[in-house]
């Protein structure tokens, strides 16, 4: 078997302090937006999607850290774990490991959150913990859910803990908008009056085990990673590339053994060019798939802004409440729907499916990465 349980997630958003808040959110529409504060400087926006202080009590310069840990604790307890079992695999994405040079403190949460820090969140049992740091821009987290499951199937472990945060700062912000992708009037993924992206920031984490692992302590995951494709497309540094993507999610579709798809969670950011090149894409995979009815999709990022490294984590929560409710999430700010390629739809509001077995996640960063990962639905 090549899948590998979701035992459990943990995501704490601008949307709320748990999945279930971001779910409800996503489904009732709600777009998190608010005025940028804290960091001084022009930019072409000041719209951006933050993690309400309540929710995250921690200062600048140790939020991406306190939302990380949050964002633990949430997913070994989903997972029914106490702790990370010995010999497990811990998987941190972010920009940049943990810097202790003065430029550091001066970026603020730039860096990522500190190893020990995870490792104490982890609770027990975190005795030769593999800890690996993975960046492949604002596709890592799908990158490290692919690269955690061929650990496991190597038979290297039988659990993997794959965590990273969000957390406005003046590094990163400030890179987002020397590129001019950031939105002045808040991110609207395949709206026709899009107009580029909204930071937000969050904290995420998601628990993996192997499926003997899963039956042997009678935990029904969440879902199956039952598939997972990366490629690095060095044909363009920034824009997104039909193609490539069309690739990545056709293999990520025959890694898993899947002739078909019930849904697309897009990346979808709310940039002309790359919204425009995903759905060409997915519309290309639907007539490949031979699929009756226009593909659906829809994305996050019109509610909560993109979380960057950390983009991920909400499309897999997002992609397993479709599995569990058979509820396709709408696209919070959609209002006037792009012209897209036949065989695919945007979804402005929840649909009722009418199956609910897989869907794919995709998840896109600069330089060309470009990973799609496969979730089918855990029965029983």
């Amino acid at each position: 078997m090549t899948a590998v349980a979701l035992a459990g997630t943990g995501l704490i958003s601008p949307l709320g302090p748990t999945p279930a808040a971001f779910w409800r959110g996503l489904l009732d529409g709600r777009r998190a937006f608010g005025e940028l504060r804290g960091l001084e400087g022009e930019f072409r926006s000041r719209v951006v999607a933050a993690v309400p202080f309540d929710d995250c009590p921690a200062p600048a310069g140790r939020r991406k850290e306190s939302l990380a840990t949050t964002a633990v604790r949430q997913a070994l307890d989903a997972a029914g774990l106490p702790g990370l079992p010995d010999g497990s695999l811990l998987v941190v994405v972010s920009q940049t490991p943990v810097l202790t040079d003065p430029e550091a403190e001066r970026n603020g949460d730039f860096a990522g959150p500190r190893p020990e820090a995870l490792l104490a969140a982890c609770r027990a049992g975190t005795r030769r913990t593999t800890v690996v740091h993975l960046s492949h821009a604002c596709a890592s987290a799908a990158f490290a859910a692919s690269f955690a499951r061929d650990w496991l199937l190597s038979g290297l472990s039988t659990t993997a803990l794959v965590v990273g945060a969000g957390a406005l700062n003046r590094y990163e912000y400030a890179s987002m908008d020397v590129v001019k992708t950031l939105s002045p009037h808040g991110a609207r993924p395949f709206d026709a009056d899009r107009d580029g992206i909204t930071v937000g920031e969050g904290g995420g984490a998601f628990v993996l085990e192997t499926a003997s692992a899963a039956r042997a302590r009678s935990h029904r995951p969440e879902a199956w990673l039952s598939g997972a494709a990366c490629l690095v497309d060095t044909s363009q540094a920034v824009a997104s590339a039909p193609g490539a993507i069309r690739d990545c999610m056709r293999a990520a579709l025959d890694d898993a053994g899947v002739r078909r798809v019930d849904y697309v969670h897009a990346h979808a950011t709310g940039t002309a060019q790359g919204d425009a090149a995903e759905a060409e894409a997915v519309a290309e995979l639907a007539h490949g798939l031979g699929a009756a009815a226009p593909l659906p999709m829809s994305s996050h990022k019109g509610a909560i802004g993109h979380l960057l490294h950390a983009s991920a984590f909400p499309g897999l929560v997002a992609a397993a409440g479709f599995l569990r409710e058979g509820r396709i999430p709408g696209t919070p700010g959609l209002r006037r729907p792009a012209a897209l390629p036949d065989g695919v739809t945007a979804v402005a509001a929840p649909l009722r499916a009418t199956t609910a077995e897989h869907v794919l996640v995709n998840s896109f960063g600069f330089s060309g990465n470009n990973a799609s990962l496969v979730l089918s639905a855990a029965h029983g």
